[in-house]
């Protein structure tokens, strides 16, 4: 009798190795950050839409009703489209991330394709931060070398809608740099120790 057959002559199948317990951790802090990342994405989004605001102008030629709205700057734009991606980007990865959560085994391929998302998106929603940040520091404190006006004296509840959008895509840029760690890391302890 072989070492392979047991009495009745079977195989026995191999049996997948325990999970450790930390893995089970980092899939837990994989799915609370793209929840966070969700919500900051959403809030970041309703901010901005509705940063409308209507003041009337008076020049020299007139009075007039002028509107403040984010589809005025294509940076605002950008951003929108930015945080929108990553609320739908969210959402379907912890969907992934919650039907592997209870599988023994997680495959590798599967952090390499949420590690390569993880870091194409932080590019994309960190760019449209930081290019919203540059326009709304603009409007903020204007230039005065190319003689462009502060515009927060005029709109200030737009200004503030736009500062509160921008701070909270910078918090859903820090979530998604901790979800590159995680996933990095969980990479990393699947490599063999020798």
């Amino acid at each position: 009798m072989s070492s392979m057959e047991t009495e009745k002559g079977a195989v026995p199948t191999p049996q997948a190795p325990p999970v450790a317990p930390t893995d089970n951790k980092y899939r837990v802090v994989d799915v609370i950050l793209r929840v966070l990342l969700l919500a900051a994405s959403i809030a970041s989004v309703v901010l901005m839409v509705t940063s409308k605001q209507t003041e009337i102008i008076v020049s020299p030629f007139g009075s007039r009703p002028n509107a403040a709205k984010f589809q005025n700057s294509p940076a605002f734009i950008y951003l929108v489209a930015a945080l929108s991606v990553a609320g739908l980007y969210s959402i379907i990865t912890a969907l992934v991330s919650l039907s592997y959560m209870r599988k023994p085994i997680v495959p590798p391929k599967l952090f390499w394709i949420l590690l390569i998302h993880d870091v194409l998106l932080l590019g994309i929603v960190a760019a449209a931060t930081g290019t919203a940040g540059g326009v709304g520091y603009i409007g903020l404190k204007g230039n005065t070398h190319v003689r462009w006006g502060k515009i927060r004296n005029v709109y200030d509840k737009f200004c503030r809608h736009v500062g509160a959008s921008i701070i909270v895509s910078l918090f859903a840029a820090a979530v998604l740099v901790l979800l590159v760690f995680v996933n990095a890391n969980s990479l990393y302890r699947r490599i063999p120790k020798y």
